[in-house]
C-alpha cells in the first residue's frame, strides 16, 4: 500500500483507525498487522460463538484469524467511518469506537508524524510494539517503538484537544 510513496491514499490515522473499527466489530484480540503492498494483513486471536451442547465442555473455542484489507476496502471503510462521525448525533452502541479503532487511530496519528516507508505491529495485552521503516537520503533504518497500554490510554484522552474545528482546516480526525 505504501501510503506515502506517492499514493493517493488517506493517511494511517485514517486507514488504521478504520481497520481498528472492523476488528472491534469483530471481538478479537492480540492483533498483528502488517503493511504490504496491496493493503495490510492482519492476523488476531478470536472466540467461536459456538455454545456446546449442554455435555460439552467446550463454550467457546480460540483461534487464530487472517484478514486482509485491500486498497478499496479501506477506502470503503474510511469513508463509512467518516460518515458515521459527520452525522453530529450520539452512535448507537454498536457504533461507537471500541478500543482498537481509538487506539489505531492515535497510532496512526503518531505515525503520520514520522511518515514511514512502512510499518508493521503487533500488540499484546493492550500494548503495542511498532517497527516503523523510515526514509531518508540512506534508504532509511527500521525503528522499534513500544506504547504501553497507559500510553495509549494517555493518547486517547488526549486527542481531543488536537481537533480541528470543522472551519479551521486541518484533518479534524483526532
Amino acid at each position: 500500500m505504501r501510503i506515502y510513496e506517492g499514493s493517493p491514499r488517506q493517511d494511517f490515522e485514517e486507514v488504521l483507525r478504520s481497520i481498528g473499527a472492523v476488528l472491534d466489530a469483530r471481538a478479537v484480540r492480540e492483533v498483528l498487522l502488517v503493511e504490504v503492498a496491496e493493503g495490510f494483513l492482519v492476523q488476531a486471536l478470536a472466540t467461536d460463538a459456538i455454545l456446546g451442547d449442554a455435555r460439552s465442555e467446550q463454550v467457546g473455542r480460540e483461534s487464530k484469524i487472517t484478514l486482509t484489507f485491500l486498497e478499496d476496502d479501506l477506502a470503503r471503510f474510511v469513508e463509512e467511518g467518516r460518515s458515521r462521525r459527520g452525522t453530529g448525533a450520539t452512535a448507537p452502541d454498536w457504533q461507537r469506537s471500541g478500543y482498537y479503532e481509538q487506539a489505531f487511530r492515535v497510532i496512526g496519528r503518531y505515525l503520520d508524524e514520522r511518515r514511514p516507508r512502512d510499518i508493521f505491529f503487533f500488540e499484546q495485552g493492550g500494548a503495542f510494539v511498532v517497527r516503523i521503516l523510515g526514509g531518508g537520503p540512506s534508504g532509511g533504518a527500521h525503528e522499534l517503538i513500544e506504547f504501553t497500554r497507559e500510553d495509549v490510554a494517555d493518547l486517547i484522552a488526549s486527542s481531543p484537544a488536537l481537533r480541528t474545528p470543522p472551519d479551521g482546516g486541518g484533518t479534524g480526525n483526532a
